[in-house]
């Protein structure tokens, strides 16, 4: 089976997994705009890691009027759609998803916030909607080129039904796989999106309370113990929420803790990148939406309760 795939969003999570499946020769179409486009359509995806090892691939770039104006004079629909876009602009996707799509297309998203599949599943009825996450470190630092923290690129989806028969979705598997990139077609992927949730918010809440780099997390000290207080409370969250996420105590902050300790010393979250430009941000649904979920299953989270407090003040006093 020759699947169709479109990434929205060419930034630090679709870009490099558009190049990735373009470059295993995976028929793949980059949603982009403005500049970055340009350049993705003259020059293709730059890759930088390690030692400013640099990595142009070929990819085929196209806007959201572009690629609408083709299915209108006949273009075939994607059969996948992976959503890589910033939480804050996932409402702006939906209607380009539901004009771009066709019948059987399959829409699987990405991002960092927890409960987006099934947000998404809800304003697209119409469409399979699966729910997913990714685990890579990278971002954007010029048109066309992507800064790779760690070689991890791995993607977790799948369907609130447990079931993984779905031959579109056992062919997604595949593809990723000869792609490069880990795939994991998932039975417990509220299980897993949860898993993901709860190191990323962590990162995010603890790299912007410090303002730190992952190497003030990676060593003993302050820093690294609020990173796993913080896991702790998500993790006790998760339990109030009936999403057991650890077999034996320990467990998650031990898992964590290799991620995180395995990321290039120099990484940020993207949430903290933006912040820091005075950008829109991820925050509500990475710090705030902790808050109000412990709330309302009545579970105390006074590291995140901190945290919060005083990322407002610092968005205020901007």
């Amino acid at each position: 089976m020759k699947l169709r795939y479109m990434i929205i969003g060419a930034g630090g999570v679709g870009g490099p997994v558009g190049a990735y499946l373009s470059k295993s020769g995976a028929n793949t179409t980059l949603i982009a705009r403005g500049k970055h486009l340009a350049v993705l359509q003259e020059h293709g995806l730059t890759l930088v890691s390690g030692e400013n090892e640099r990595e142009s691939i070929p990819v085929k770039a196209i806007d959201m009027d572009g690629f609408l104006a083709a299915r209108e004079q006949g273009a075939p629909a994607p059969d996948v759609i992976f959503v890589c876009v910033k939480g804050y602009s996932l409402a702006d996707t939906v209607p380009f998803i539901r004009k771009a799509a066709g019948r059987d297309t399959v829409v699987i998203p990405v991002l960092n916030i927890y409960g987006t599949g099934r947000a998404l599943q809800a304003e697209l009825p119409e469409l399979l909607v699966t729910d997913g996450c990714i685990y890579i470190s990278a971002n954007k630092i010029a048109p066309g080129v992507i800064q790779k923290h760690g070689a991890i690129c791995r993607i977790v989806y799948g369907l609130p039904s447990h079931k993984t028969d779905h031959p579109v979705l056992q062919q997604v598997e595949t593809d990723l796989k000869n792609a490069g990139i880990d795939p994991v077609y998932s039975p417990y992927v509220e299980r897993d999106t949860l898993l993901k949730f709860a190191y990323v918010s962590p990162n995010a809440a603890c790299g912007q309370y410090y303002h730190a780099k992952a190497a003030e997390m990676q060593h003993p000290g302050e820093v690294r113990d609020s990173f796993v207080r913080l896991i702790k409370e998500v993790v006790a969250l998760a339990d109030k929420m009936g999403i057991p996420l650890e077999s034996r105590p320990g467990e998650l902050v031990e898992r964590n803790l290799r991620i995180l300790d395995a990321l290039a010393p120099t990484a940020s979250t993207s949430m903290q990148r933006d912040m820091e430009a005075g950008k829109q941000s991820e925050v509500d649904g990475l710090i705030y939406q902790v808050v109000r979920l412990a709330e309302q299953y009545g579970v105390d989270v006074p590291e995140y309760r901190t945290i919060a407090e005083a990322v407002k003040k610092q968005t205020e006093n901007k």
